[in-house]
């Protein structure tokens, strides 16, 4: 099994947006994000952080974007790699996504893993856009994924999270969301304290249409 993918736009560009989405996504949600002058790769499934590296070959530039959960796998699975970077932005995630002051915390999550189910999916939904607009904006497009895999998801990102260490990839820009109910502000702030990235709030949730549509498309924050 590896990490599964998606080519939102694959023309044959020279630069790759590579996004890393967040945990229960797939490639639906941001269909509608692609530039015109970049391919975009969406990557998602954190059951397995196995990586096909042959997705990247023939790019002179990859912009990589990293939201929530796809903010750790791609620090894990990236690491080590030498990649033409031009820009690392990471949005309401952190390297380490279960920790009582730099993540989740590990009761939250555990509640989440053993309590998931479609009622409880449907909360955590209304939490993750917890405005009107977001919420309406993302449901028509909303992942077309079971329930039963997203806890298995959810299972494999936690013994994942313990096997290996802290991640040590370099982020350019870290984008907090003032209103995140998910990956809270102060535990973000945490998180990214003293690192040598650019560190900017702003007053978005979890999830915000907004702000995904401006980092996908290279319109910039």
């Amino acid at each position: 099994m590896v990490m599964r993918h998606y080519f939102i736009r694959q023309k044959q560009a020279s630069r790759l947006t590579l996004f890393f989405a967040g945990w229960g996504m797939d490639e639906y949600p941001f269909m509608d994000c692609a530039s015109s002058d970049s391919d975009l790769l969406v990557c998602y499934d954190y059951r397995s952080l196995d990586f096909d590296f042959t997705l990247l070959q023939g790019y002179r530039e990859i912009r990589l974007i990293a939201w929530s959960m796809g903010v750790w796998a791609a620090s894990v699975v990236l690491q080590d790699v030498e990649l033409p970077f031009c820009e690392r932005v990471a949005l309401n995630g952190t390297m380490t996504p279960v920790d009582d002051r730099k993540g989740i915390s590990e009761k939250v999550f555990e509640g989440t893993l053993l309590g998931l189910n479609e009622v409880t999916l449907e909360k955590f939904i209304r939490r993750m856009c917890l405005r009107k607009e977001n919420l309406e904006a993302f449901l028509p497009k909303r992942p077309r994924r079971l329930v039963e895999e997203l806890k298995e998801e959810l299972q494999k990102i936690k013994e994942q999270v313990n096997f290996y260490a802290v991640p040590g990839f370099k982020w350019d820009k870290v984008v907090i969301g003032r209103d995140d109910l998910v990956f809270t502000a102060a535990n973000q702030r945490n998180a990214w304290g003293g690192i040598e990235a650019e560190v900017i709030e702003c007053d978005i949730p979890h999830y915000s249409e907004e702000m995904m549509k401006r980092l996908l498309c290279l319109s910039g924050i």
